[in-house]
């Protein structure tokens, strides 16, 4: 699979500390770039036959159908589509016009992440969304009218400016709608953002994790009572909508990440990561080099990542897998530190597989954190 990332985005989110630029002056360069390095990596998959092709950011919508199609021309240039290939664009309310949606309609698109968080206006305020309420809710009837049914949306909960009424009206609001898919986040404070600037000189109050774990927790059975499947801490689906592409990154699976801070994993012991820096990444792949560093990941770390991607989900460790995977320095580790979480009923077996009961999935991070090997 392959993740192409916009580093675009019209305005900065008080809590995001993902990389984009607000400025477009380089467009066109960037996008020229992009193209370089999906040229430059077509040989990196062993799978060339995709599964799944997602436009993440920053912002993709911030795009032109046109400009999105020729990316998908490119990556058809080196790489085969699936018969049944998911091909997911995120997109904020306020792109999806009815002009932006025809030109969607008409391309390979046929999944849509919305970048909803609330539909709320206080909420929106907070987190400097460029989208209103009004939108959040018309660019899904919208997309809908165009026929995108393979929906998500993410929703924030835990925020200042909320409570557990108002979250449970948001959620209401999601099931009224329709959507078959949503990915839920609580409200963190990551360094160097507007939010941690605004919450250190007192301007807003901290986000309590009490009550994000009420609302977490709301979140779960409301959403299952309704037809959902809980099948990651931070998502859910009714059957048959899953994302496949985040299943694969669950599972594992190999991918290629292209353009600036993008990531990428050859399924096995090999992980690399693009500059986070527009003009370094369009000055490298102008010259013909990859603007990537790589790291081999050590016993050590691909223990860890089972660990913690694994305990996030559904599906839980498999034991076979890493039993037959690691060494006995590494599983007698595993065994002492499970112990204790076996007898406190954090920890259970199921059909050789090492979950979460999803009753503390809340604490899943932390959970994962203990089994580390450091």
């Amino acid at each position: 699979m392959i993740y192409i990332h916009i580093p675009f985005c019209k305005q900065k989110c008080s809590y995001c500390n993902f990389h984009f630029s607000t400025s477009l002056n380089f467009k066109d360069e960037m996008l020229a770039a992009m193209k370089k390095e999906i040229f430059l990596r077509k040989d990196e998959l062993q799978n060339i036959n995709l599964q799944s092709l997602y436009f993440g950011g920053g912002t993709p919508s911030i795009l032109s159908s046109d400009e999105i199609n020729s990316l998908v021309d490119e990556v058809l240039k080196y790489f085969s589509f699936n018969n049944d290939i998911e091909i997911t664009l995120e997109a904020n309310p306020d792109d999806l016009d009815k002009n932006f949606l025809k030109g969607l309609s008409n391309s390979p698109i046929n999944r849509l992440s919305i970048g909803t968080q609330s539909f709320f206006e206080e909420d929106l305020k907070l987190m400097n969304r460029a989208h209103t309420a009004s939108e959040a809710e018309g660019s899904i009837k919208r997309a809908q009218d165009f026929g995108f049914e393979n929906l998500s949306i993410d929703l924030i909960y835990g925020s200042p400016t909320s409570n557990l009424e108002i979250w449970k009206e948001n959620l209401n609001k999601t099931i009224e709608l329709e959507v078959p898919h949503i990915s839920s986040y609580a409200l963190t404070v990551e360094p160097k953002t507007a939010l941690e600037n605004w919450i250190s000189k007192g301007k807003i109050i901290s986000p309590k994790e009490e009550e994000q774990n009420k609302e977490f927790y709301y979140l779960s059975d409301f959403l299952k009572d309704n037809g959902f499947q809980h099948y990651e801490v931070s998502n859910f689906a009714k059957p048959d909508f899953y994302s496949r592409h985040n299943s694969a990154y669950w599972k594992y699976n190999e991918y290629l990440g292209i353009g600036p801070s993008a990531h990428s994993y050859n399924g096995f012991d090999v992980r690399s990561w693009n500059v986070a820096n527009n003009q370094q990444y369009i000055k490298k792949l102008n010259s013909n080099l990859l603007a990537k560093e790589e790291e081999l990941l050590s016993q050590e770390d691909q223990f860890n990542e089972m660990i913690m991607i694994g305990l996030r989900t559904i599906w839980g460790v498999d034991l076979q897998n890493l039993n037959n995977k690691f060494s006995e320095k590494i599983l007698d580790h595993f065994r002492r530190e499970i112990k204790a979480k076996f007898e406190e009923g954090i920890l259970i077996i199921e059909k050789d597989h090492l979950k979460i009961p999803e009753k503390h999935w809340f604490m899943a991070d932390g959970i994962a954190s203990d089994l580390f090997m450091v």
